[in-house]
C-alpha cells in the first residue's frame, strides 16, 4: 500500500497553498506531516482524502486516482480532519455503529464497533452523547471512527489536540502500532510527538517541501559535528582544556559545566576521561548533545 504524490499543486485565487510537491510513502511507515500554519500540510491532507481536487498534479493510493477512482480512495483511507467533525446529539457507540454502517454489512457492525471502543479507551463514555464529552474524548471519538473500517491509509491531522499526558501516551502508542501495517501520515506541531512515533518526517514550508527524511538522518544532517556537554568536580582552565586533541571549541555555560564541540566528528570523550585523570578531576557528568527535531525545523522555516 502506498500514497503517491506527483507534482501536486493547489491555487485559492492567486495564493499558491501547494507549489508542486512530489514524495511516495509506502505502508509500515509512520510519517510526520510538519510545517508553520499556513504552509499547506491540511491542504495536503485533504486532496489525499479526496475532500479537495489538486490544481494540478496528481495523487494515487494503492494505485487508485484520488479524482477518477474516489470511490475506491475512500474505502482505503481513514481520515480525522484537524477540527475533528462528529454528530454531538448522537451516542457515542450509536454514531460508531452510524459510520461502520457505510462501510460493512450489519452482521460485522457490533463487534466491530466494540473492538473500537475498546481499543480507543471509550468504554465508560459509550453511552454519553458526544457533545457532553470532554475534548480528549470526543478526540477518542475521531480516531475510532477514522480506524472503525480498518483503512489501508490513517491520515490524523493533530490527532492528540485536547488529550491529557496520559491519554497522549495510549494513542501514541495505537498510532505506532497502526503504522506498523498501515501507511499513517500524522500532522503535529508536537515535536517531541514526532520523535516519539515517526520514523520519517516531511517539512513543507510556503507550500514547498524543504525536507524529506528519516528522523534520525534529518538531526544528525543539520549538525554534523559532534558536541559534548561535561561537568567537572571544579573549576577547569579553559587553556588547558582547548588544547587536547580533536577539541574545536570548549564554552563553559554553568559552574564546572562545559560545552565542547569536537574537530571532525571525532568522539573525544577518551581523551576527556584522561585529561581528568591526569589533573585530578573528577568528571560528574558526560553526555552527547543531540540536535532536537525543533531545532531543525526552525532553521528550515525561518520560525
Amino acid at each position: 500500500m502506498s500514497v503517491k504524490v506527483n507534482n501536486v499543486t493547489k491555487l485559492y485565487g492567486k495564493q499558491k497553498a501547494l507549489d508542486e510537491v512530489s514524495f511516495e510513502i509506502s505502508s509500515g511507515q509512520v510519517v510526520g506531516l510538519l510545517g508553520p500554519n499556513g504552509a499547506g500540510k491540511s491542504t495536503m491532507m485533504k486532496i489525499i482524502t479526496c475532500f479537495l481536487p489538486a490544481s494540478s498534479g496528481s495523487v494515487t493510493v494503492n494505485g487508485f486516482d484520488v479524482i477518477q477512482n474516489s470511490v475506491e480512495v475512500r474505502r482505503l483511507v481513514g481520515y480525522l480532519p484537524e477540527h475533528n467533525p462528529l454528530y454531538y446529539d448522537m451516542y457515542v457507540k450509536e454514531y460508531l455503529a452510524f459510520v461502520a454502517g457505510i462501510y460493512m454489512p450489519f452482521s460485522k457492525i457490533k463487534n466491530r464497533v466494540g473492538e473500537m471502543i475498546e481499543l480507543t479507551g471509550l468504554q465508560i463514555e459509550q453511552h454519553k452523547k458526544i457533545g457532553a464529552l470532554s475534548k480528549g474524548y470526543k478526540q477518542r471519538v475521531g480516531l475510532a471512527q477514522a480506524l472503525i473500517h480498518d483503512p489501508k491509509v490513517l491520515i490524523l491531522d493533530e490527532p492528540t489536540s485536547g488529550l491529557d499526558p496520559n491519554q497522549l501516551i495510549e494513542i501514541r502508542q495505537l498510532i505506532s502500532n497502526a503504522g506498523k501495517e498501515k501507511t499513517v501520515i500524522l500532522s503535529t506541531h508536537i515535536m517531541q510527538e514526532v520523535e516519539a512515533i515517526c520514523n520519517r518526517v516531511i517539512i513543507i514550508n510556503k507550500g514547498k517541501i524543504v525536507a524529506d527524511d528519516p528522523v534520525r538522518m534529518l538531526t544528525r544532517h543539520f549538525r554534523p559535528e559532534k558536541v559534548f556537554l561535561i561537568e567537572f568536580n571544579k573549576e577547569v582552565d579553559i587553556e588547558a582544556l582547548i588544547k587536547l586533541p580533536f577539541i574545536k571549541t570548549a564554552e563553559p555555560f554553568e559552574k564546572c559545566k562545559w560545552r565542547i564541540t569536537s574537530i571532525d566528528n571525532a568522539d573525544i570523550r577518551p581523551q576527556l576521561s584522561r585529561f581528568a585523570q591526569q589533573n585530578n578531576f573528577l568528571i560528574l557528568s558526560l553526555s552527547m548533545e543531540e540536535t532536537k527535531l525543533e531545532e531543525v525545523f526552525q532553521q528550515l522555516t525561518g520560525c
